[in-house]
């Protein structure tokens, strides 16, 4: 039986498992926010960094990456990196996914996708909601094992760009971190 995951963050860029196919597309009816702490890649327990999750938003559309996985072991090893990557995203879900925008019929169903739930109780890591100004001021003081915080930010909107992807949330973020970077510099001088 073949596996599909979606990457709506990270996962666009660096993928980390063998796949056999990768498809660009949407899913409907979310949206992509930078509402989860990370305290195991991009941040620490101490200062938590910030990455995306998916929030439902009716008339929204939430543009990634789906990866078709066929064989037995490649499965496995995909689920064995993405439960660790994934680990403080509490809920996968099985969704719809779209070819475009368009379309009123998924090129595929049942595609798993890890998402970061806003019930504190079950994800601890859940920052929620702030103002971009927040999460921006936030996202330049956080570093972890995988790198900065801001380095994350930069690489989606990269990523989504190169697809043609504009997405406001990532783009209003990336830009009020250049300004924040900007006016560091500026007073370090």
């Amino acid at each position: 039986m073949v596996m599909w995951v979606f990457g709506y963050g990270s996962l666009i860029w660096k993928t980390g498992f063998p796949y056999d196919e990768k498809l660009p597309g949407c899913m409907k009816g979310y949206r992509r926010v930078f509402y989860q702490g990370s305290t195991d890649h991009r941040g620490t327990p101490e200062f938590p960094g910030r990455t995306v999750t998916l929030e439902p938003a009716e008339g929204e559309v939430c543009w990634g990456v789906a990866y078709k996985i066929t064989k037995k072991e490649d499965k496995e090893t995909a689920l064995n990196h993405l439960d660790v990557r994934e680990k403080q995203y509490d809920k996968k879900e099985y969704v719809d996914f779209f070819a475009d925008l368009m379309d009123t019929t998924p090129i595929v169903s049942g595609v798993m996708v890890y998402i970061a739930s806003p019930d504190k109780k079950l994800n601890k890591n859940y920052l929620g909601p702030a103002s971009i100004e927040e999460i921006a001021k936030q996202v330049v003081g956080a570093e972890g094992p995988s790198g900065p915080n801001k380095d994350y930010i930069f690489q989606l909107e990269k990523a989504l760009l190169q697809f043609g992807w504009e997405d406001k949330h990532v783009m209003d973020l990336a830009n009020e971190v250049r300004i924040l970077l900007s006016a560091g510099k500026q007073t370090a001088t």
